[in-house]
């Protein structure tokens, strides 16, 4: 622009991204990534909880268009600020998918998660921190060729997955078993990620992991706490292995999970590798 230019007032810009594209190739997922965003979760034993979540958000994008509209993305976020939980998601996707005239929407969202904890024997509390994602979609099937003439389009599958990591102690059951003293033992960490019919804490879910491993892990420890811990891991010895089968067994009995996968990995005090153990059952989505 030339000095002493004036700038128009409403000038007219040229609205490139909705331009025609003529390779003929589509976009499976496109959108934007690493997003953080403040978000308001549910929480059992305050209500709420204000934490910071990183999103991704996407969409679907014809053969026939250039590119997507990325503001929309954070104008959809916007309008739901405060809302973002179990509940509120599907309704986050459906608007992605007006908004952006698309036939599919994902949404993935990671954040951390806080719960007070107190110490086994003198109550000594703490904030002890979890990873938590909620892992969502919604896709529109295509219309089939020999679909009547007028009828509507299939209706969408939906999937929605909460994943939460809980780091655990695990005392090796082997080391136990073969040492006149003592057994090796380390911090696990254990990914669960789920799929439900009814509406679950997670607190219940990190519970349950906690409850599958040799011992929970804490912040805060004062002297009776420790012993307290060390004894109970040492009474508890527990594989890689032992973990991933006790929590997926845990799962199982409850009909609420539909589906889950179980990823466990500890960080072997004695090797310089990691133990390793994955579990994966239920009915996968078509």
């Amino acid at each position: 622009m030339k000095p002493g230019a004036r700038i128009t007032a409403n000038p007219k810009l040229s609205d490139v991204q909705s331009r025609r594209d003529y390779r003929r190739i589509g976009i499976t997922k496109v959108g934007v990534k690493g997003l953080r965003y403040p978000i308001l979760v549910l929480d059992r034993q305050n209500g709420t909880q204000h934490t910071i979540a990183a999103f991704n958000m996407y969409v679907n994008l014809s053969h026939r268009e250039r590119g997507t509209h990325m503001s929309r993305f954070i104008e959809v976020l916007n309008r739901h600020r405060g809302e973002v939980n179990l509940k509120s998601i599907p309704v986050i996707l459906d608007d992605l998918v007006k908004k952006l005239k698309a036939d599919s929407a994902h949404l993935e969202v990671e954040f951390p998660y806080f719960l007070e904890k107190s110490a086994p024997v003198t109550g000594a509390k703490s904030m002890v921190f979890y990873t938590c994602r909620f892992l969502a979609s919604t896709v529109t099937p295509p219309a089939s060729p020999r679909r009547a003439r007028g009828r509507s389009r299939p209706d969408p599958r939906k999937d929605f997955r909460v994943e939460v990591e809980v780091p655990v102690i695990s005392l090796c059951p082997c080391s136990k078993e073969i040492s006149r003293i003592g057994a090796h033992n380390q911090r696990s960490l254990v990914a669960v990620r789920v799929r439900y019919s009814g509406f679950f804490w997670i607190e219940d879910l990190i519970s349950l992991v906690e409850e599958s491993s040799s011992a929970p892990i804490y912040s805060l420890l004062k002297r009776p706490d420790e012993k307290f811990i060390t004894e109970r891991a040492f009474s508890r010895p527990r594989f890689a292995e032992d973990i991933a089968r006790e929590v997926a067994s845990r799962l199982r009995r409850d009909k609420n999970f539909t589906w889950f996968k179980v990823e466990v990995e500890s960080f072997e005090s004695i090797h310089s590798h990691n133990a390793y153990a994955y579990v994966e059952e239920g009915k996968a989505i078509e």
